[in-house]
């Protein structure tokens, strides 16, 4: 199957992962205009009216770097839409993106037909984000262009499947588009999951610890100071699993050796979470791949070494 028309071309095969809280329009726009799919949760424009106006900013700066750089066009970007029944914000969501005509749609926590056929009515694509086959076959049935798979080791709300297996099985019924999440940092591991049968790496943890990141110094700086040992995998903080820096839950005063289960039936994405500390607030996110993330810099500068990396990688491949 042929990739949309707004995923083709693409400097470099990477979309960069919608980090809430931390992705706004500084981080989105570095990342396009350095090749990389951009992308952010709509909720974290807040409140609601200023989703229109990072829009705009976003819109209006790439169509003013593609006029200065026919050579360098941007990226496309996406802007992430929590569709769980909790999101009383999603339908002025819908309408003020279908307003901007936002090229990529990246849906989370419930396959819906309905939000699927509402972006399609003004030319976008839907990428589903998924952590196990039920959800791939869902997605794929309620209209979802493409897939997302959310594999172990992914920062925020990550499955708990090795991307081998959920990749392959993938692969095995859809041969639309597709991103592969789970400890990415690095351009190698961008060409592993290209050779695995992916189309694109789906990397957010080492963009929190960038200069454009909307995340707190000390936040960043964990970030690099931390490895993979360093990550917890819980359901408290939201009722769904996710992956955390260990620091910060120490620093809210949890033990993150002894974390209660969390009821799934109690997902409250417009409270923040279930605890007292919130998600990801106060309790960082973060996937198994920062080992490779040594030094807070800028979006391009970090993207400009995975590309070295990547292909470097690939001449030691195929010499």
């Amino acid at each position: 199957m042929t990739l949309p028309a707004c995923l083709q071309g693409l400097a470099f095969p990477v979309i960069g992962a919608p980090l809430f809280i931390v992705s706004n329009p500084k981080l989105v726009i570095a990342q396009c205009i350095n090749g990389v799919v951009g992308s952010f949760p709509a909720l974290n424009a807040r409140p609601k009216e200023k989703l229109n106006d990072w829009l705009a900013e976003i819109t209006e700066t790439l169509a003013d770097w593609d006029a200065k750089n026919p050579d360098r066009k941007a990226a496309p970007f996406a802007v992430n839409q929590i569709v769980h029944r909790s999101n009383d914000r999603l339908e002025h969501d819908l309408e003020v993106c279908a307003r901007w005509k936002v090229p990529l749609t990246i849906t989370s926590l419930g396959a819906r037909e309905e939000i699927n056929l509402a972006v399609h009515s003004w030319g976008g694509v839907v990428m589903h984000d998924i952590i196990n086959i039920a959800f791939a076959r869902k997605a794929i049935e309620k209209g979802a262009d493409g897939l997302i798979a959310v594999c172990a080791g992914a920062g925020g709300h990550a499955g708990a499947l090795s991307p081998f297996a959920l990749v392959q099985e993938i692969r095995g019924f859809f041969s639309g588009p597709l991103a592969l999440s789970g400890a990415i940092a690095t351009g190698r591991a961008v060409l592993a999951a290209q050779a695995m049968g992916a189309d694109f790496a789906y990397i957010g943890s080492a963009f929190i610890a960038t200069d454009e990141a909307n995340a707190a110094a000390d936040y960043k700086q964990m970030i690099v100071d931390s490895q993979a040992e360093d990550i917890v995998y819980s359901s408290l903080f939201t009722g769904v699993h996710g992956n955390y820096l260990k620091g910060s839950i120490v620093k809210a005063g949890l033990d993150p050796q002894n974390l209660p289960e969390s009821d799934p039936s109690k997902m409250n994405f417009g409270s923040g979470g279930n605890t007292d500390a919130k998600a990801w607030r106060d309790i960082w996110g973060s996937g198994q791949g920062i080992g490779a993330v040594r030094a807070v810099r800028s979006a391009g500068a970090y993207i400009d070494e995975m590309k070295k990396d990547y292909a470097a990688a690939k001449a030691q491949l195929v010499r």
